[in-house]
């Protein structure tokens, strides 16, 4: 056994600073291809606060820490690895991607029955026809888009509202809340951040105490008047759930699907092999979430014991952070990972994560991301860029890889 700070002390005397922003949402930072290169397991790295974490580079180590009950998720535990000063502020709630044992098992159940294939499939007719609807509406302004403003924000949004049972005429306001809180995160003060939680929080209280009085078809009034009614669950349980639900899932899909259009246009070759054959986007899709892993910074954890793996120790009240781009281009784990190969078969990625905390809106985002990409480029099989690459502008606020804006033509 041997001791993880001694070897990256004796590889790294000099501890980096991180995060390490892009320069492109699909290109690893530079920093990541010198981690790369050094082949070390984990590495040293400190935060904005001058504190210290560890960042997993290896894909089969980053698998085994996920599956680990001694790494927590409690971004209250000491030593958690922050990445701004806003995800320092107190929030008015406590998620289900935050919780450990047996609190993140029983709201998780609850959950479940909403998110199994089979009944994100039933939903397959929505999800077209939302669609459909939005790049008609998109059609009939071109021949150009911001496919962002235009298409993107709005598919995963309305998808999302739907299930839950949230006007999507609310959207305006509850898509600039969360653009505050996740894209804009990063130059927020903690005062700032604290507000823009409390206004959305606030909105879904109300929303929550209507779904209370009178439930609805959708799966909160399911759950106020099943669980809450039962004493199973409580009120403000039941708002962070809401919360969760309505900014994760529409932040991470809609970023994933921008990013993965990008990533097409700029593949050509690969482009082409999907529309000469359709039957390959479901497993092309893995590929482009192993590719683009948009949530990078998501996985993150903190030990609650010494953990003992590999000859190495993390020490208990150390951060881990797993970046998710950099160990979905693992070499040992995908051949030419830099490469995007839409025949690859990419399943084991860690773009949605592992473990008990893996991602349980993973099934409706695939629905979502397949449905729109195989439309998007059927409908408009002569998309392409309106501006030169460089010129996109990006966010990484938040640990999300988000693109602002994407100007196309067609």
């Amino acid at each position: 056994m041997t001791d993880s700070t001694a070897i990256a002390g004796a590889e790294s005397p000099a501890v980096p600073s991180f995060p390490i922003p892009r320069k492109c949402p699909h290109h690893l930072p530079d920093g990541y291809a010198r981690m790369r290169a050094e082949g070390l397991p984990m590495q040293r790295v400190t935060l904005f606060d001058g504190g210290e974490a560890w960042v997993v580079t290896q894909h089969s180590l980053a698998r085994r820490l996920l599956s680990d009950p001694r790494l927590s998720s409690e971004r209250t535990r000491p030593g958690f690895p922050a990445i701004s000063p806003a995800e320092r502020a107190p929030r008015p709630f406590r998620s289900l991607t935050e919780m450990d044992g047996t609190d993140h098992d029983v709201h998780r159940r609850m959950l479940i029955p909403a998110f199994t294939v089979r009944r994100i499939q039933e939903l397959r007719p929505q999800v077209q026809e939302t669609v459909d609807g939005r790049l008609d509406a998109m059609i009939e302004k071109g021949p150009s888009a911001d496919l962002v403003g235009q298409f993107a924000v709005h598919v995963p949004s309305m998808v999302i509202c739907r299930l839950l049972d949230v006007s999507y005429d609310d959207h305006e306001f509850f898509q600039a809340l969360t653009q505050r809180i996740t894209q804009d995160r990063g130059t927020l003060s903690a005062d700032e951040f604290r507000q823009a939680i409390g206004q959305i929080h606030g909105y879904l209280d109300r929303l929550v105490t209507e779904q209370e009085r009178e439930p609805g078809p959708g799966l909160l009034g399911l759950l106020a008047s099943e669980r809450v009614a039962s004493g199973t669950l409580e009120h403000g349980e039941l708002v962070s759930m809401a919360l969760v639900l309505l900014v994760a899932a529409q932040e991470t899909t809609s970023s994933t699907l921008t990013s993965s259009v990008l990533t097409l246009l700029e593949n050509p070759a690969e482009l082409a092999r999907l529309q000469a054959d359709p039957g390959m986007w479901t497993g092309a899709l893995e590929e482009l979430l192993r590719f683009t892993s948009v949530a990078d910074l998501g996985t993150r954890r903190v030990a609650a014991d010494d953990i003992e793996i590999d000859g190495l120790v993390i020490r208990s009240g150390e951060g881990v952070i797993i970046p998710n781009s950099l160990v979905n281009r693992d070499p040992a784990a995908f051949e030419d990972p830099d490469v995007l190969d839409v025949g690859r078969s990419a399943r084991n990625h860690l773009a949605f994560g592992h473990g008990v905390h893996n991602c349980i809106g993973q099934n409706m985002s695939r629905l979502i991301l397949e449905v729109s990409l195989r439309t998007l480029f059927e409908r408009l099989p002569g998309l392409r860029l309106a501006v030169p690459v460089e010129e996109l502008e990006m966010s990484a606020a938040g640990g999300v890889q988000t693109l602002t804006s994407l100007p196309v033509t067609w």
